[in-house]
């Protein structure tokens, strides 16, 4: 079995988020790997108004799915976050190594359906929309409240991480479900204060199966056991 990794919105440096949960799954036996977003300015293009978008997300994961690999003939499991759900419902599909797609705290667009189908008219006050460089992001002092309030102790090593993302990814529709071709389980962040537990609710009735777990937004940091536990299919 190989792990694939996709880190949600406004965020670069994917390895670090997920890297407590990658160590365990290591010591299992399990390989991992953390897709780099190029909307989040990961592969070095500029960011802005009209990209790099979803579509270029959805390549850079579908590069990764397709390397490949002896431990690729037990299936690859795609973890998921937040945005991240988005990019993997088009890129998973037709990939015929995908054996699982979790979501934490995410999303299971149909096609047409975007980012901006799931939130509401106005923008969420955690997040800075600057129209004129065409870019969005956190703002700095809503990460450790709103996001990282469970484990407060990565908030300074977090918050060098935060990335502007291209505003183009809010409208851009999928164009594929692919989770509809897979095994999906939902993670459902109880104390989630970004994404409400009763929203994430309502997106995990797509979902196969839905587990909670009672963390923030970011379980695989304030809680990678159970992340792990969950790949691994002990939960």
């Amino acid at each position: 079995m190989r792990v694939v990794f996709v880190h949600g919105a406004c965020v670069r440096d994917g390895a670090w988020w997920w890297e407590s949960t990658g160590d365990l799954l290591a010591a299992s036996g399990v390989r991992s790997a953390a897709v780099l977003l190029p909307s989040c300015g990961e592969t070095g293009a500029p960011v802005d108004g009209v990209g790099p978008g979803l579509p270029d997300d959805v390549a850079a994961l579908r590069e990764e799915l397709a390397r490949g690999g002896g431990d690729d003939q037990d299936g690859v499991v795609v973890v998921a976050h937040s945005y991240g759900g988005i990019v993997a419902a088009e890129a998973v599909a037709g990939m015929a190594s995908v054996a699982h797609l979790v979501l934490v705290s995410s999303y299971l667009p149909l096609p047409g359906e975007s980012l901006s189908s799931f939130g509401g008219p106005e923008p969420a006050p955690f997040l800075d929309v600057d129209a004129a460089s065409g870019t969005f992001g956190v703002r700095p002092e809503q990460l450790l409240p709103t996001f990282l309030h469970d484990c407060p102790e990565a908030a300074p090593h977090a918050a060098g991480r935060l990335a502007r993302q291209s505003l183009a990814v809010l409208g851009h529709p999928v164009q594929a479900a692919g989770w509809q071709e897979v095994a999906t389980t939902y993670l459902v962040c109880t104390q989630d204060r970004g994404t409400p537990a009763d929203a994430q609710r309502r997106f995990a009735e797509r979902a196969d199966r839905v587990v909670d777990v009672a963390a923030g937004h970011h379980p695989f940091i304030s809680q990678p056991r159970a992340v792990a536990d969950l790949v691994l299919g002990r939960r």
